[in-house]
């Protein structure tokens, strides 16, 4: 049997809906039902229980977005760091292996190979590497497992939600059997409050960055592949490989959706933070390469937008 935590959220139901899929025994385990955050009760109910493993989506992501997580620091610290550190202790002294749901908005910007030359650029909305980008995206390589995250704590400056995932994964390393499997902006053909493709359409304003992005359905089906082929512990980047800019998801969106709306953008990086946001956000691009050398393939992520949008399902209000 598998334990999951956090199953009622956005993507805690993917892993619901994929392991009714694969017709896996799982228990959804609820705070009502267990307080987890607790060590004493989580290591007694996983010795009782022996799950075979346990997946972690609970957090604290703040609503509607991270910005409301510097108003609610000891929440976000909590769900994010110290919850992880208490899961992973009482499965290291339970003897069972576990998955954590991350994050890769721990790092900034991407890594430019020029002239055999590779660096990192924490900012890629400035014209030259934007034209960069798109006509040399080859030179762009994405950050990988191993790369220190430079949108942290101690690396900053970084949303008070990065520095705390940074945290979490952090204090959790060389503690029992785990993966750390880093999404980055969820997105798939149901139309949520949390799917990045809905977000895009409500924005007033749409703030135009290069991220890498992980659909929904596909992130909880690598993390749970990695489980099934026992593939070796440690930290996993899963998201669709490539990368997208925001004018790119936006130019798929009007080609399928054909909205009515005409969609404008900030006119830089000052005003949208002046107008629309209260802590630096993360816009990064990340290396897939170790999730596909372990046999866990995802579809690229232009292939995955177009599949959403031509199945998209708006929102059923009634």
């Amino acid at each position: 049997m598998i334990l999951l935590f956090g199953g009622t959220g956005y993507l805690g139901g993917a892993f619901r809906l994929e392991l009714q899929r694969r017709e896996l025994p799982f228990r959804n385990v609820s705070r009502s039902e267990l307080d987890y955050t607790r060590f004493d009760p989580l290591l007694t109910f996983l010795r009782a229980n022996q799950p075979e493993f346990v997946i972690n989506c609970a957090g604290y992501t703040g609503k509607p977005n991270v910005d409301a997580c510097e108003t609610a620091k000891a929440d976000t610290l909590v769900g994010n760091a110290v919850l992880p550190l208490t899961i992973a202790t009482a499965c290291a002294a339970a003897e069972i292996p576990w998955g954590q749901v991350s994050s890769g908005c721990i790092y900034t910007g991407a890594k430019i190979v020029e002239s055999g030359r590779e660096r990192v650029e924490k900012d890629l909305t400035t014209p030259q590497l934007r034209a960069l980008l798109e006509n040399s995206p080859d030179w762009v390589r994405g950050f990988t497992e191993t790369d220190v995250p430079n949108f942290s704590f101690r690396d900053g400056p970084c949303s008070f939600y990065s520095g705390t995932k940074a945290l979490g994964e952090e204090v959790i390393r060389g503690v029992g059997r785990s993966y750390i499997w880093r999404p980055r902006i969820p997105f798939d053909e149901f139309d949520n409050v949390r799917n990045y493709l809905s977000k895009l359409q409500r924005y007033a304003k749409v703030y135009d960055n290069v991220n890498s992005i992980s659909h929904r359905s596909d992130f909880a089906t690598a993390c749970l592949d990695l489980w099934a082929q026992r593939a070796p512990f440690g930290i996993y980047n899963v998201t669709n490989p490539g990368f997208v800019t925001t004018r790119q998801v936006v130019a798929l969106v009007e080609k399928y959706l054909k909205p009515a709306r005409r969609f404008e953008f900030w006119a830089s990086d000052a005003e949208f933070y002046q107008v629309a946001a209260k802590t630096p956000r993360s816009n990064c691009v990340l290396d897939t390469t170790k999730l596909l050398a372990a046999g866990v393939k995802m579809r690229p992520v232009l292939e995955a937008l177009e599949a959403a949008l031509q199945n998209w399902q708006p929102e059923n209000k009634s």
